[in-house]
């Protein structure tokens, strides 16, 4: 889905955006996922001792997987579990759309380490 030029959203709750797990991750491994409908990658990130390793897949196919291998992220941890192509996705990692389609992956401060809270 591409979001870019989409109007404001409507207004909610503060209390259901606080709801949301947003941590601090780390790229541990990017692999071709050829089975999806739209080229992505099934990509492993460490969100440190508390969360531990989960994986999701992601039209990230803009970058290249050495790009990507150690690269910190943001990740939404509590959506729950998607099944894309027989692939369980755990998390929905986060990024902008560009005009064009393009999604460009949040990234966290070179301070951040993974684990940390996004809030």
């Amino acid at each position: 889905m591409n979001d870019a030029g989409r109007p404001r959203r409507p207004d909610i709750d503060p209390a259901a955006f606080f709801s949301t797990d947003l941590r601090v991750g780390r790229i541990l491994d990017v692999v071709p996922f050829p089975e999806a409908r739209k080229p992505a990658y099934r990509i492993t990130v460490d969100f440190g001792p508390e969360v531990g390793v989960l994986r999701t897949s992601a039209q990230v196919t803009n970058y290249a997987p050495e790009e990507l291998v150690g690269r910190g992220v943001v990740g939404a941890i509590n959506l729950g579990t998607k099944r894309v192509a027989g692939f369980t996705s755990e998390f929905l990692l986060l990024g902008s759309y560009a005009a064009d389609g393009v999604v460009h992956l949040l990234a966290p401060g070179p301070a951040a380490a993974p684990g940390d809270v996004v809030g």
